[in-house]
Parts: C-alpha cells; structure tokens; sequence
C-alpha cells in the first residue's frame, strides 16, 4: 500500500474575467497562490496601485468576478486509496468545478477545505482535469447580502457596510491606514493530495506543575481510516526520545495516550528564559506495519494565566507565564501586504525579528485582517515572541443569521485547531471595537442581568452570542488552557473605556479629546492594548510612491492620498504646531512628524512600564501599529519596506531588560492665561524585567540648552533595582527662576557600563533654541561605528534610513559630556554616512 502523497498545483494557472469567454481573454498566471491584482500588475493591464493615486484606477478589478483554471493529470489510484483537492484557502466568493462538474462552494476566505475527488477521476492515469474557480465579486456579494437581510441593522465603520457580512479580510475593503483594494483569487495553496489513510490532526493537552518540575497531559490524534491501524506517538526534545507510545485508534478515528515529563524543559517568552521547542510526532501504521503517514508538529510546554484579581487599582489585567508576572511590550499587526501572496515565510521572519531587535514581547494580530499563516506563529514560537490572537472582527455589528454563524463557528473551530500546539498564543480575543460600536450607537447590552445567549439573538447587539458565546465555547472546546477575552476593549461589562478593569483603545490622544502627548502616562489603564501617533515615513519610502517632484511637499493631494486617517492633517498639524517651531520644508516637516511620534511613545512606554512595579496598575502597552500593509503615513512606527522610524528605536529604549527613566512634571502651556512656569518636579526611578536584585549606579545632570554647561551639581545614587518591577531614586522641586532652561540627564550603569540613559526636555521644544549646537558625526571604520558629540544638547538626531544601511539606534538626543556610540552596517567610510538632521537644524 502507499502512503500519503501530497503535490502544490502552483503552476500551469490561467485567469480571466469572467464576463469575458474569448479563448484570447485567458492569462498566463505566475504562481498560485495568488490574487488577481498581483496577476493584472504582472500583465501590465493596471498599474501598480501603491504608486501616486493608481489605487483610484483599479476599483474595476473588485466589481468584477474572475475564473482560475489549472489542468493536472489524474493520478493512478492503488486499491483503497483516496485523491483530495485540498484548498488552503479561497478569497473569497468561490466556486469549484472539476471536469465542469461543481465540487464546492465556499464563501469564507478563513477556512481550508478538503474535498475528495476520487469518484470524478477517469479510471487509469495520464487522463487530464480540469479545474476552474469561479471567484465572485465579494464587494458586490456584500452589498446584495445587506438588501437580503433587512432584519439587522449593518452598523460598519471603515467604508462599506457590506463588509459585515462577508468573511473577508476587512482590510480589503479598505482602513483609515489601507487602500481599497478587493482581492479575489487562490490566496494559500492548492493540493491534490493521495492516501489510504492519513492523519488529520495531532495536539497535546497539557499541564505545567506549579513548581515547574513535571509536565503532564495527553497526546491526541485523529485519523481518516482506523481499521486495523495503530497510531505511534512520539515526544523529542532536540533529537532525544522523552516519551513514545503505540495505541490502537477508536472506530471513530481517534487515538490518544498519556505522559509524563519530570524537570521538563519549558518555553518562555524572550528574556525570561529559553525558548524550548518539542517535537510531537505521530505515525499512522496500518496492519501490514507500513507507516502510512507521519505527522509533526513543534509545540512548547509552558503555563499561561490571564491575572484578573481584584486590588486597590480595581482590576488587574496581565500575562504570568511559568508562574512569572510579564509586561507584555509590544505591538500591534496588521496584514504585511495587500496583497497577501507576497508575504513569504523570510518577509515574515524579517519583521519579526524586528520585535527582537525592539525589545518587544509581544505581537497582537488585530481582527480586521487574517488568521496568520503557520510561518508566522512558529517564528513567534522561535524567537519567544507572544501572540495576542483576535478573531476576524472588526469596528461593526455583524449579523447573526443561521448560514453566518454556522460558517463563523467552523472558521473558528478551523483556525483554533491549527493553532493550538502554538506556545506563543496566549490570549484568543473575540473582536476588536465591536463593543465600542454597541456603546455609539446604544444597542442592547446589558451585561449583569441578561446571560440568556438566545435573547442575544434578538437584540439590537446580537453579535454578543458571537463574543460571548459562540467563540468562547470554541476555545474551551478546542485549546481550553488558552485565556479568552471577549473583545479588545473589554473589561467585564463595563464601559470600554474604564482604566480600572480590562485592557482599554487609548484614542483621547490624536484622536477623540486630543489631548496632549505628554499625557500619555496619566490616561493609560490596566493593559493599553491600542495607542499610537502617526508620522510621516523616510524620504526613501515617499519617492517609491510619488513620481512627481513637484508633488514633494506635505500637503501634496498625492501626501493626502496616501494618509486614509480621517482629519490626519489638522490632527498631525495640531501635535507638530503645539510643540515645534514650524518648518514648511519638506524634509524638516517630515523629521518633525517623526520626533512628535517618537516623543509621544516615550511618554507612553515609558510611563506605562514604569507603572507595572505600582501593583501590576498596567500589565501591558501594545502600539497601533508595528507595520503598514502599503507605503503611507500612518501610525506605524515601522514603515511597509521595514524602515524603522524613529519611534521604533524609542520604544526599543524604553523596553530594555534595564531602563532609567527620569521626568519633571510639564506645565500646561495651552490653556488660556497660560505663563510659565516658576518651579518644577522631576522624578527619577529605573526598571527592569531581571528576576533577581540588581546593584546599579545612577547619574543625574541638570545641563542648560543655551550654553551646554552644568547649572547645579550632578548627584548619583546607588541602589539595587527591585526584580521585575519599579524602583524610584530620587524626586525634588526645581526652581526655575533665574537660569537657563535645561535638559534632565539620567544614565544608569552596572559594572561601570553605562547600559542606560534617559534626558526630560522642557517642553515645548517650540520655546527653545537649538542654535549653534556643535554637533559632530564621525566614522570609525575600525570599529564599523558612528560616534556622535555635541557641545550642546541635541533634540531629536535622526539619519535617513536607507536600503544596505542599519543602525543600532536612531532618533537620539545627544548631550556634552557623553559620546554616543552607534553600531552600523553598510557603512564603509564618511561618504557613506546617511543624511541626518536635528531639531533646529539650520542647514535646511
């Protein structure tokens, strides 16, 4: 008997309109998986639609419908054996013929089918199939489905309201950071797939001693056949055998056995130990002893709780895995592409080692875009990266009729199957915002009184069954050690945005109030699991999208194009205006939107971890957003060709396993009657996520803007740090009367290494002179480093990031008394160093 065989059809695709039958009207398709703009740009019949305002010129491509067609031969069957088309995935609106006779329809981009083909395959071998897929416009299939059901009202924030009722990546329809685009084609894989028998799914259920010396569960299996066969279960660790077993399989197909593991090795996330990976691995034998398929996954063994206990903040809201409390650090994702079939397994590793890089822990998969590919999840695996997983919900009331829940809760089911064995999941969400929608436009909920799921239905919020019914049961069926939340915001009922409970969107800055950033530490909550500021990208990153020069200035129709936030300008205008001296050139507006973001995630991260070690009051800071999907200006801290703005390196400085963090308090210079201030406070305090006591010495300078000199004497403290927590130093009033206005300047050294530094400016920086700086920029080739001084405190040093050039740091203050030292790649000598500019920069 042979065993399982499985072949990717990805090549020998055509496509074409579906409106049009002419033999010409077929193309030539590249590779699957695919989508059809990807496929159009390749013929040259639309413009690349990331370039000026092309994105207006393709809107055809998403009301059109398109058919794929792939020949392949039929394969010889043995006795027994079976044949699959197995889809990985359709977007979206599809149907599937086989030698012209239907064989599925799926309307759910989020689900995998397999279907079995064997009773439509010529008997014998060499005989041709044919394979057509019809993709309907999912756009207009939306907007027919809102007609179809005018029992629900179709509340949908971000363009179209028929995007509720579709299972498409919400994106697509497009974000107030994403273009409209409507893909349509075999996004992942197809396989045709030839077995007796295989093994359809293999997880561990298991559990951590609280001591951490023993690990136990139950290794379990499903299988297509299970006459005669037996399944042999098998744990490694770095190639040796900790556990194997042999057990018969049920009539049903099932089979699973018990373990126990002593001192198991144990899966942290990263910096709090190692990152141990084992190996489940599951053969199916059948009666004559031949394996007749094998199955392996990698999974970590570790413990994860969702600490929600009440004390003097309210309610706490944090991550403690392996029994240690973890601030969770982070960001939060976004689809990488529009088009999703450019996102390959190295463009993934890439980004995330950007976590790494930005000593980030944490990644939160927002639930407008997709359930991630397994490249993404085993490279979060790898690196000890956590997952915050939302489901496929975003920003609006979704519908609730039988045919939309029956698919919802197989996508569910679909997606937490093939997750589950993930160590780095440790939070499933039900939704992003969709409270939030309930609580603008008053729709029923009523939390305390009503836990009746089937009066859900009937109300005017009847996603609730969704969130908190459906979904849950899901995940307590399929993956019940993982936590689930209901949604992102949430806290047990309550209003989305009370910082006592839950994790909370906190929008008051940029948008809602617009409040100012140095706010951020005092608006903050239990866990922030959404923040941001936008910023303009490099200048690298506009030119790929602006051909016209003459179109190179910020307030460009092709600038305003590529920034889809609702009154970015006035909003990005007003943080830029209140706190910098205003330059309309080009470049310096640029830098100037850029420091304004990184500035406002310094208050915001730095603040926030400064209150973990103040009762866990927050668990969590997660920035919308790490990436961009198109070239734009956004609130992405990383652009779409990976160029790290200067906030990155900020939130970077701020999450180091040891950080100084120093600041005074900042007199509202906004309001009416305002006048300066005549005294001040400053605090100084470090933190560090090391679980042992730490000795330190820090430094604190008082260093006048106008002149680079001390005003008063420098003061040092030693101490040793509290593990994973908050230790304050110092605080003291200031006067301000009668001297220059100066920079707070902290460093934090061990051993005698400086391995910190943080400096407290007075703000705004527009009341300030940053003349005559004296700041120098050289090369040490022998060291393949930059070394950066100033006569006089610098605000907001940035170079230029290019392609073939890294920087270890960026986006830096620089003061007199200390050389800054920079680590670079792609640097050979002076010439090559990148454009750089500073805050008063008066060679621009």
């Amino acid at each position: 008997m042979s065993g399982f065989k499985s072949l990717e059809l990805s090549q020998g695709w055509q496509f074409r309109d579906a409106s049009d039958s002419s033999l010409e009207a077929w193309r030539s398709v590249r590779n699957v998986p695919t989508v059809v703009h990807l496929d159009l740009i390749q013929h040259s019949v639309i413009p690349d639609p990331f370039v000026g305002m092309n994105e207006l010129q393709v809107q055809w491509v998403g009301e059109r419908d398109w058919i794929y067609r792939v020949e392949f031969v039929s394969p010889k069957l043995e006795a027994g054996q079976r044949c699959d088309l197995l889809f990985e995935g359709l977007d979206t609106i599809a149907s599937v013929k086989l030698n012209g006779e239907p064989i599925l329809k799926s309307d759910n981009m989020f689900i995998t089918h397999r279907v079995d083909i064997t009773k439509h395959l010529v008997p014998g071998s060499g005989n041709v199939m044919t394979l057509d897929i019809l993709f309907e416009s999912a756009l207009l299939c939306g907007r027919e489905r809102v007609k179809q059901h005018p029992e629900h009202r179709f509340i949908t924030h971000q363009t179209e309201a028929g995007r509720s009722s579709v299972r498409k990546a919400g994106y697509h329809w497009g974000w107030d950071w994403g273009p409209i685009l409507m893909t349509a084609g075999p996004w992942r894989p197809v396989r045709l797939e030839t077995y007796t028998a295989r093994v359809e799914d293999v997880w561990v259920e298991s559990e951590v001693s609280q001591d951490l010396k023993s690990c136990r569960g139950r290794l379990k299996a499903q299988v297509s056949e299970s006459s005669g066969c037996t399944i042999h279960f098998k744990i490694l660790l770095l190639s040796r055998v900790l556990f194997e077993s042999e057990v018969n399989a049920t009539g049903d197909g099932f089979a699973e056995t018990e373990f126990v593991i002593e001192d198991p090795a144990l899966w942290y996330p990263r910096g709090y130990g190692r990152q141990d990976l084992h190996e489940i691995c599951v053969k199916l034998i059948d009666n004559n002893h031949e394996v007749q398929h094998e199955v392996s996954k990698l999974t970590g063994f570790r413990s994860v709780e969702l600490v929600q206990e009440k004390d003097q903040h309210g309610q706490s809201f944090f991550f403690r895995i392996n029994g240690i409390d973890t601030f969770a650090g982070g960001s939060c994702w976004i689809p990488g592409d529009s088009f999703l079939p450019r996102m390959t397994p190295d463009k993934y590793r890439k980004w995330l080692e950007l976590l790494l890089e930005g000593n980030q822990n944490m990644i939160r998969i927002w639930g407008g875009g997709i359930f991630e590919p397994s490249a993404f999840y085993s490279t979060c695996d790898e690196l000890g990266i956590l997952v915050w997983q939302d489901f496929m919900f975003a920003c609006a009331s979704y519908p609730t009729y039988p045919s939309f829940l029956s698919s919802i809760e197989e996508e569910a089911r679909v997606n937490v199957k093939h997750l589950r064995h993930h160590p780095s999941i440790v939070i499933y969400a039900g939704s992003n915002e969709d409270y939030q929608i309930q609580e603008k436009y008053h729709l029923d909920y009523n939390f305390e009184t009503d836990k009746d799921p089937q009066s859900w239905l009937k109300s005017t919020f009847p996603a609730r069954y969704i969130y908190e019914y459906l979904l849950p049961k899901v995940v307590e069926e399929e993956s019940p050690a993982t936590p689930y939340h209901p949604t992102s915001p949430w806290g047990g009922g309550k209003h989305s945005s009370d910082p006592t409970i839950g994790d909370i969107h906190q929008w008051n800055i940029w948008h809602g109030t617009m409040l100012p950033y140095q706010n951020f530490p005092e608006v903050g909550g239990r866990f922030v699991s959404e923040f941001g500021m936008e910023a303009f990208p490099h200048r690298a990153t506009i030119e790929k999208f602006i051909e016209d020069e003459d179109e190179m200035y910020p307030q460009s129709l092709t600038m305003d194009f590529h920034n889809k936030a609702r009154d970015h300008e006035r909003r990005l205008g007003t943080y830029i205006l209140e706190n910098f001296r205003v330059k309309s050139d080009f470049q310096s507006y640029v830098h100037l939107s850029q420091i304004a973001q990184a500035d406002a995630m310094k208050f915001a991260y730095q603040g926030w971890r400064r209150q973990w070690g103040h009762g866990r009051l927050c668990g969590g800071a997660l920035v919308w957003q790490l990436n961009d999907c198109w070239p734009t200006t956004s609130w992405a801290v990383v652009d779409y060709y990976l160029r790290k703005k200067p906030a990155f390196y900020v939130i970077s400085r701020t999450l180091k396993p040891i950080a100084v963090g120093v600041s005074r308090a900042h007199k509202e210079w906004t309001s009416g009657h305002a006048k300066p201030a005549e005294s001040t406070r400053y605090e100084l305090w470090a933190v560090t996520s090391h679980l042992k006591p730490i000795r330190a010495m820090l430094s604190l300078r008082f260093i006048s803007i106008q002149t680079g000199a001390d005003v008063q004497p420098e003061v040092s403290y030693e101490v040793v740090l509290v593990p994973n927590g908050t230790t304050e130093i110092a605080s003291g009033d200031l006067s301000l009367k009668e001297t220059d206005a100066f920079v707070l300047t902290a460093t934090l050294s061990v051993d005698g290494q400086i391995i910190s530094r943080d400096l407290d400016w007075p703000q705004p920086y527009k009341y300030l002179s940053f003349r005559d700086r004296g700041l120098e920029v050289k090369y040490l080739s022998a060291e393949n480093v930059l070394s950066i001084t100033a006569r006089k405190p610098v605000k907001g040093l940035v170079f230029e990031e290019t392609d073939g050039i890294w920087l270890q740091d960026n986006g830096i203050d620089i003061v007199p008394g200390y050389k800054q030292i920079i680590a670079v790649r792609g640097i050979r000598s002076s010439s090559d160093i990148p454009c750089w500019t500073y805050i008063g920069d008066d060679s621009l």
